[in-house]
C-alpha cells in the first residue's frame, strides 16, 4: 500500500480508477480520476451515452457518506494486519497443499494457477472455468476465472488462449472467520485429490462483449 502524504504525490499520474466496494468497506461505488479535462470531458459523454447524465443518480448520500468512512478505517493499521494476514492464511494453506498460486499473495485475494494445476485441459477449454465450476459444485466456492474466458476473444472474432488461467478467490471484508476459510481449504483438499478427473469445457452461448459475465457453457466428454 501507498501512503501518500501530499496531493502532489499523484502529479505525475495521468489517471486512476478504484473500485470502492473491494476495499472501501462500501456495498457499491467507485470513481474515475483524470489528471486531464479533456478527457474528463469525453468520459462524461460517454456515461451519458451509456447509463445517463451524471446528475441522474450515481452514488446516494449515504453511499457518499459510507465511502468516506470506509476510506479513514481501511488505512487502520490493525485493520491492515487481519485483512492480510486472512489472505495469506488460505494463500500459504493452498501451497502447502501443492496448489500453484500467483506469489506473494496479496491482501485482496489469492490467485490460483489454474493452468499449472490441470494442465490437461488446454487453454481454449478454459481450465479456470473448470476449476471454478468444480469448487463451487464440490462445496459452493465462487471464485472467479480470469483467463481466455475473459481475455481470448479478439476483436476480429478469432480466439487466442490469454497469458495466464487463473482463478481468483476473492476474501471479502470483515466477513469471513477462520472456520469459513478453512471450510475453503477442505473443499480445495477434495477438488486438488480428483484434479486429473476434471474436464474442460466449451461455450454453448456468448454476448458479443464482456461474455465472462454472461456466456453458457457445457462439459466436455
Amino acid at each position: 500500500m501507498l501512503t501518500c502524504r501530499s496531493p502532489r504525490s499523484f502529479s505525475s499520474a495521468d489517471g486512476m480508477t478504484m473500485s470502492a466496494k473491494k476495499d472501501a468497506l462500501v456495498n457499491i461505488g467507485g470513481w474515475l480520476a483524470m489528471n486531464d479535462d479533456t478527457w474528463a470531458m469525453h468520459a462524461r459523454n460517454q456515461l451519458i451515452l451509456t447509463e445517463g447524465f451524471p446528475t441522474y443518480g450515481g452514488l446516494a448520500g449515504r453511499d457518499l457518506e459510507a465511502i468516506a468512512v470506509g476510506l479513514k478505517e481501511i488505512v487502520d493499521e490493525d485493520y491492515l494486519e487481519y485483512r492480510i494476514a486472512s489472505t495469506r492464511y488460505l494463500g500459504n494453506a493452498l501451497t502447502d497443499m501443492g496448489v500453484p498460486i500467483v506469489q506473494p499473495v496479496g491482501g485482496h485475494a489469492v490467485y490460483v494457477d489454474a493452468r499449472a494445476l490441470l494442465p490437461h485441459i488446454p487453454p481454449l477449454e478454459y481450465p479456470g472455468q473448470s476449476l471454478a465450476v468444480a469448487l463451487y459444485l464440490t462445496g459452493g466456492i465462487r471464485g472467479c476465472e480470469i483467463g481466455s474466458v475473459m481475455f481470448g476473444r479478439q476483436p476480429d472474432g478469432s480466439e487466442t488462449p490469454a497469458a495466464m488461467e487463473l482463478v481468483r478467490l476473492a476474501i471479502p471484508r470483515r466477513v469471513y472467520t477462520q472456520s469459513h476459510v478453512d471450510y475453503v481449504i477442505e473443499v480445495f483438499e477434495d477438488v486438488y485429490a480428483r484434479r486429473d478427473e476434471l474436464r474442460g469445457y466449451t461455450i454453448t452461448e456468448e454476448p458479443p462483449q464482456l461474455r465472462h459475465f454472461t456466456c453458457h457453457f457445457e462439459p466436455l466428454d
